[in-house]
């Protein structure tokens, strides 16, 4: 594998197609006045409200660019916050009204993409494709755990 170029390694095209897949998903949602984390951040919170501490993990954010999108989100009336009546230290995201029209508008926006795909994609290489992902995200996971930091 040493003479290979960098288009047969799987990481390479894992992200050279998630890098589409993003501008794709950027440029449909700059034509709302969107992004595509304002779109991930609508779809991922839940109608019982979601712990702001989850949210980056679950999208792979930073904690300064999650803050900003928030913040961001906020201003424009899209969500609000509310501390956990259980547990002071929590906050909690919630949709407003007009994020909830948006969480609509964005989701129907994923659905269709992922109906074109399904129609594309015979169900035997669809399969195929979710055993290989679910190998990958297994091993990613035990080269993290591998890693040292104080080496």
């Amino acid at each position: 594998m040493n003479d290979s170029k960098a288009d047969e390694y799987i990481d390479f095209n894992l992200r050279h197609a998630w890098h589409k897949i993003s501008r794709m998903y950027n440029q449909k949602a700059k034509a709302h006045g969107l992004t595509m984390s304002i779109g991930f951040i609508l779809l991922i919170v839940d109608k019982e409200g979601t712990p702001s501490t989850q949210l980056g993990p679950r999208m792979g954010m930073e904690p300064t660019s999650l803050s900003r999108t928030l913040k961001t989100m906020e201003t424009r009336g899209y969500i609000y916050r509310e501390v956990d009546k259980s547990d002071k230290r929590k906050v909690l995201i919630f949709l407003t009204e007009e994020g909830i029209k948006l969480r609509k508008q964005v989701k129907q926006v994923v659905v269709e993409f992922n109906e074109k795909l399904l129609h594309a994609i015979p169900k035997e290489k669809l399969k195929t494709f979710f055993e290989v992902m679910n190998l990958v995200d297994e091993h990613v996971e035990d080269e993290l755990k591998t890693i040292n930091f104080f080496n």
